[in-house]
């Protein structure tokens, strides 16, 4: 019994390793198209915090798809 549900997670483990690549660009495609809004009426300061923010969570994204691929491989 052991071994069956230790190969069967083993086997779940590989086919979610070889699909990260996949299901990251899924979530990513998913939300650039929630963040496709057009706000009118910004100043020039409004645009440089947007600015950060979508870099602090490009990093962010990357760091968590990172430490995916590390605890699975």
């Amino acid at each position: 019994m052991n071994d069956e549900l230790s190969d069967q997670i083993e086997r779940c483990l590989k086919i979610l390793e070889e699909n990260i690549d996949i299901l990251n660009n899924i979530e990513q495609t998913l939300e650039d198209q929630k963040e496709d809004e057009i706000v009118t009426g910004l100043e020039l300061h409004h645009l440089y915090d947007m600015a950060d923010e979508v870099a602090e969570t490009a990093k962010l994204k990357r760091a968590e798809s990172n430490l995916m691929r590390r605890k699975i491989g």
